[in-house]
């Protein structure tokens, strides 16, 4: 028995759980459908690798998804298939983009407002 102590049963991974499958590879009863998914929700997205992201937007057929294409701090927004997106447990600085503005319901900054 180790005498280690372990994290609370709370505590979050201090490393993100990335995908490890790319998406011809997943199993498709592992794929949520497009339309399950719901503006703000974090998600992973298959880009080149696994990229954080936040949904935007879904339909029955795609999510439209800001994510972040590189390891820098640029995103960028694009329109992914189902197989192409993984729900996220795991925060990201995406998540935390709007903190501090004033955002009107459709997600636009409020004029005026540090944007």
């Amino acid at each position: 028995m180790s005498m280690a102590p372990s994290p609370p049963p709370h505590a979050a991974p201090t490393t993100p759980a990335t995908p490890t499958i790319p998406p011809p590879q997943r199993d498709p009863a592992d794929v949520a459908p497009a339309d399950s998914y719901h503006p703000a929700d974090p998600v992973w997205v298959y880009r080149d690798g696994w990229r954080a992201g936040i949904i935007e937007a879904a339909s029955p057929r795609a999510v439209t998804v800001t994510y972040r294409p590189g390891a820098h701090r640029g995103t960028g927004v694009d329109t992914f298939t189902a197989p192409y997106v993984a729900a996220r447990s795991s925060e990201d600085a995406l998540d935390r983009r709007d903190r501090g503005r004033r955002i009107t319901p459709s997600g636009l900054p409020l004029r005026g407002s540090a944007a």
